[in-house]
C-alpha cells in the first residue's frame, strides 16, 4: 500500500493505493477509502504577496524557506506552456512559500509572501 496526499478543488485528501499484479487477461480494480485531511487554519498574511501571473507548474523554489531575499532576485521558476518563467522578489525581506515544487497554480494564486 502506498499513501498519497492529493488536492481536489483546494481540499486535501489522503489516499491509499494498493499495487496489484496485473496480467493481460485480468485486472482487478482496488477501491480504497478516501479520508479528508484537515487543512490548517489560514493564518493572516502579512507582507508582500507574490501571486502567479499565469497558470502553470512550480518547477523550482530558488531560495530556502525563510531566506532573506533582495528585490529582483529569482525566488521560483513557474513553467507555463513549456517555458520556464523566473518569478522575482518584488521587495527585500524574508520569504515564506505558500506552494511546493510540483504544485499547479492558477492565475492569481498566492505563491509566496515576503515580509
Amino acid at each position: 500500500m502506498r499513501n498519497f496526499v492529493i488536492t481536489i478543488d483546494g481540499k486535501q485528501y489522503q489516499v491509499g493505493v494498493e499495487e496489484v499484479g496485473a496480467t493481460a487477461s485480468a485486472v482487478t480494480p482496488v477501491v480504497t477509502e478516501v479520508k479528508p485531511v484537515a487543512a490548517a487554519p489560514a493564518a493572516p498574511v502579512s507582507g508582500t504577496k507574490v501571486n502567479a501571473p499565469m497558470p502553470g507548474l512550480i518547477k523550482q523554489l530558488s531560495k530556502e524557506e525563510g531566506a532573506t531575499v533582495k528585490k529582483g532576485e529569482v525566488i521560483l521558476v513557474l513553467e507555463a506552456m513549456k517555458m520556464d518563467n523566473d518569478i522575482t522578489a518584488p521587495c527585500d525581506g524574508k520569504i515564506s512559500y505558500k506552494v511546493t515544487k510540483g504544485t499547479n497554480v492558477d492565475t492569481g494564486a498566492l505563491m509566496a509572501v515576503i515580509g
